[in-house]
């Protein structure tokens, strides 16, 4: 028979959300809750640097840190990872054989990367000049390939579907293309970028200042287009127009893909998830919108707002008012406006700060006109965001 282990709460996930939330929790020199965290990564990772990574900026071994040295002290590390949840009965079921028991749920599992969805992808990434950005295995194949190409054909990719935040795939092209020009081979070079969107970005505020971007550094844009396979050993990558369903094939000398993304299986399969396999929650309180001793998070859940460790920032408070509420049977008064924030870089040194809510409306922390690129914007994703991450949010102070 199972071991069954009970806890007032468990926390699906010791990423971002699930470690804020925790410490949230868990704050407060009295504090006695019965918090768990079903977590079996040994390695924290602060992901918004792995675009600096790919661009030479910093090494990869800064973005991680030791899992017990984030994870709250007073909160249960269950080393383990769910694949099964019974949420009828309160209950779900780890791969190590456990079934654990609990009072109220907070699902933040992230989402999952689906190297195997575009065939070949996964034999040829780190090799044959295909690189991507998104792990911590791949991110210096990125830089490597920046630093040593000789000129040619470099294609840029974004994905139909969710991925974690939506204007990452385009920062490393902008990063690449100084590269390029500071090594020399810009001139004989043509930098494509392919996107299954039909715009550079969503939001209104900051598109103009995209497309100038774009524009200035002669970019060739190809909207409404997205990779279907990669035939690494001839340098050659299939793309699919999803407007026509067309296809066309590209030689390249650089391919930097971005893999499509989905919700984690066990999750997809779940009686919590919605048609398309992530956590059906109200997008204003974050509660499921069927089992109420339920919250969710972060990249797993459906909420309309792009994945990103700002909106997490935002997202964690309101879980954890809205919880404590729920304990005490009072109503769920904190609400959630969709904030999330893309740090736009496009340079080295150069930076947009878009902030925005549901309605795409701007957001905005900075007296100033975040919609221009800045120095001032560029220092804050360098400098301060990582130290507030680490000493800040993760220790739910922020």
């Amino acid at each position: 028979m199972a071991d069954a282990v009970h806890h007032e709460v468990v926390i699906i996930g010791g990423g971002t959300a699930g470690i804020t939330v925790a410490a949230r929790l868990l704050g407060g020199w009295f504090n006695k809750r019965d918090v768990a965290v079903i977590e079996p990564a040994d390695t924290h990772y602060y992901q918004p640097l792995w675009t600096l990574v790919g661009g030479g900026v910093v090494p990869k071994e800064v973005t991680g840190r030791p899992m017990k040295s984030v994870m709250p002290s007073k909160a249960h590390w269950i080393r383990d990872a769910v694949t099964e949840l019974d949420p009828q009965n309160n209950q779900l079921k780890t791969r190590d054989g456990k079934v654990i028991t609990y009072k109220w749920l907070v699902i933040s599992a992230g989402l999952q990367i689906n190297w195997g969805k575009v065939p070949g992808l996964k034999e040829t990434v780190t090799r044959n000049g295909v690189c991507s950005n998104y792990s911590y295995e791949t991110v210096d194949s990125t830089w490597k390939a920046i630093r040593d190409f000789k000129g040619g054909t470099a294609i840029f990719t974004m994905p139909s579907g969710a991925v974690k935040c939506g204007g990452a795939p385009q920062k490393i092209m902008y990063l690449a293309d100084e590269t390029f020009r500071r090594n020399g081979v810009r001139d004989r070079s043509n930098i494509i970028f392919t996107s299954a969107l039909g715009n550079i970005f969503a939001v209104d505020r900051y598109r103009k200042t995209m497309e100038d971007v774009v524009k200035r550094k002669n970019i060739d844009c190809r909207f409404r287009e997205e990779l279907i396979e990669v035939r690494g050993d001839a340098h050659e990558a299939v793309f699919r127009n999803l407007d026509t369903s067309e296809t066309v094939t590209r030689k390249f000398d650089m391919l930097h893909v971005t893999p499509p993304m989905g919700p984690p299986t066990f999750l997809a399969k779940s009686p919590l998830a919605d048609k398309d396999g992530w956590i059906d929650v109200d997008k204003t309180t974050l509660q499921h919108k069927h089992f109420p001793n339920v919250f969710a998070l972060g990249d797993c859940s459906n909420l309309p707002t792009s994945k990103t460790g700002a909106a997490i920032r935002k997202q964690a408070p309101v879980v954890v008012a809205n919880l404590i509420a729920a304990m005490s049977g009072t109503p769920l008064a904190s609400k959630y406006n969709g904030y999330t924030s893309c740090p736009l870089v496009t340079g080295y040194g150069k930076l947009v700060m878009a902030e925005f809510d549901y309605e795409k409306n701007p957001q905005e922390t900075f007296p100033i006109d975040q919609s221009k690129e800045r120095w001032s914007m560029w220092a804050v994703k360098r400098y301060l965001l990582p130290q507030l991450y680490w000493h800040g949010m993760l220790k739910g102070w922020l």
